[in-house]
Order: C-alpha cells, then structure tokens, then sequence
C-alpha cells in the first residue's frame, strides 16, 4: 500500500482493530487524500485544504485488492467538500476497478454525506456497493458542537434515500459513545435511524485521539453495550448491531457483508436539511455561521 501512495483508515484513524481485521483478510482504504476539509472534534484524521485529487487512485487500489487477496473492502474517505461531486465519482470508479479485478471481493463504501447531494449518493449506489454506511457518529443534541460540519437529520436521511434508490442495498451506520450523550439519547437516535430502514449500527467507545480533541466524558461498561445491542435488534429491529469498546465502523465488516439480508425502505426517504447550512460550514472563502437549530423534523417529511 505505502509503495502505491495508498491510505487506510485503519492506520491514520488509529484503530485498535487493525490487526485481527488485516488478520482476517479485510481492510479499509481511504481514498481521496489524507486531508479533510472538515474537523470534528473527536477525529485523528488530519484537516485543512486538499491541494490534489488522484484520479488514478482507482485504479491502484483495485490493484492492491487483489495482490492482497482480499475478502472484502471498506472504502471511505476524507471530504473533499470543495469537489463538485464530493469525490463521488472516484468512489464509484474504485467500486467498479475492484469488481472487474477482484469478482469475488464484496464492496463496502463508508461515505460522507457529500453536504446532501442526491445526484453524488446516486453514482454511489449505482456503482452497486454490497453495503453503503454513512456515520451518524453521536446524538441530536450533541452533533452541532463535536461534528460542526455535518448534520443530524442529513446523515439519517441519507441512508434513507439509498435505500429508496436502491432497496436491496444494505445500509449501515455507527455511533461513537463517551462524548456526553444520556442513554435516552442513544436510544432516540436508534429510532430515528429505523425511520430511515438503516440495516447494520455499530456502537464502540469514543478514545481521545490526542489532547486537541474533545475529552472522554465517560466509558460505557460491557453491560452497556450488551443491553444495546439487544434493544436495538430486539426492540428496534436493526438487522445487526455490533457493539462493544472496541469496535469501529468496519469491525467484522466482512461477516456482516455476508450474512446480512437488507430490509425494506422506511418511513424517512427523501434527503432533510439539504439544503440546511451546517453550524460551521466552510465555503473555502469565510466560515458561515448559523444562528440557531431548527427543530426536529417529523418523520417522512
């Protein structure tokens, strides 16, 4: 990977899984540079302006699928918010490099929310991903303040609209817990991500990449995480949730991949806040500034 100029965010986020899942036979390429134009708060990954965009990048990574014989791929990104597809296109173009060279090789896509675009989740879907997941990352209340360039109900909303486009997709989503969320809370956000018929949740505990980032406000016990995992597929009907410390968004990806069956679209399929700014969100010339929150949307609006 390091020969062809490749990332993973399996190494620049510090995941604590790298090993077992490179074990495994899966991995998780990040493409579209190393540079987000976005900064939450609880993310290693490094922020600021892109000043390229690989378009041979497609190509390498399929390259390096095989050579590796994988099983399954997890390919996610940085945002590119100052493309005009979001980087979109790349995404379908390494979906289709790495099913022509590698047939036998299932496709997941962690995509970011390309700021609500339906035509740039389309090329995605379209490109025929065995699961497209989009990260919800932490509740309603606390999503202004630790993700600043994302939004709540865009994020559940756009899973939504990918299961509309293509219902035999499988969708997936996780939350990162110890950011200062109640249970209560984690339990709402299960619910509104049933509205939009998500599939697959991971839950894992939020681990303070360095001191510039928001501090651990607690961890979640074993316990915890059990009794999730049960009220989100007992109670709430998630296909799988996959919940403990350890876990992140591609943990056991390839198992899920495979023995998960994609449930029917929900109530919630067209994209919210689309068109909605974010608290803080760049325009590559002045930081635009929201003032207040609107309030929640009814479910199918």
């Amino acid at each position: 990977m390091r020969a062809e100029g490749l990332h993973t965010v399996c190494e620049e986020a510090g995941c604590p899984n790298i090993g077992e899942c490179w074990e495994a036979g899966t991995a998780t390429f990040m493409i579209l540079g190393d540079v987000c134009t976005r900064a939450c708060k609880y993310c290693g990954v490094a922020h600021g302006m892109p000043n390229n965009l690989d378009l041979d990048e497609p190509r390498r990574v399929a390259e390096t699928v095989a050579r590796l014989e994988l099983e399954h791929v997890v390919i996610t990104s940085v945002n590119r918010d100052e493309l005009p597809d979001g980087g979109a296109g790349i995404y379908a173009e390494t979906i289709h490099r790495i099913q022509k060279c590698v047939a036998s090789c299932s496709v997941e896509v962690l995509i970011p929310d390309f700021k609500g675009d339906e035509e740039a989740l389309r090329v995605v879907v379209e490109a025929g991903p065995a699961i497209i997941g989009h990260n919800l990352e932490t509740v309603e209340r606390l999503h202004p303040d630790v993700r600043p360039g994302g939004r709540y109900w865009r994020s559940i909303s756009y899973l939504g609209a990918a299961k509309r486009i293509d219902p035999r997709i499988l969708t997936k989503t996780g939350i990162i817990l110890g950011m200062g969320e109640e249970f209560s809370e984690v339990i709402q956000a299960m619910a509104d991500l049933r509205s939009a018929a998500v599939d697959i949740l991971t839950l894992g505990q939020y681990l303070r990449p360095s001191s510039m980032h928001i501090p651990v406000a607690r961890w979640v016990s074993p316990d915890e995480f059990a009794e999730l995992k049960r009220i989100g597929e007992v109670e709430y009907g998630f296909k799988h949730v996959e919940a403990g410390p350890l876990v992140r968004s591609s943990y056991h990806a390839k198992e899920q991949a495979r023995e998960v069956e994609a449930g029917t679209p929900g109530v919630i399929q067209e994209i919210l806040e689309g068109d909605v700014l974010a608290p803080a969100e760049v325009s590559f010339e002045f930081v635009q500034l929201e003032v207040g929150r609107p309030g929640r949307p009814t479910q199918g609006a």
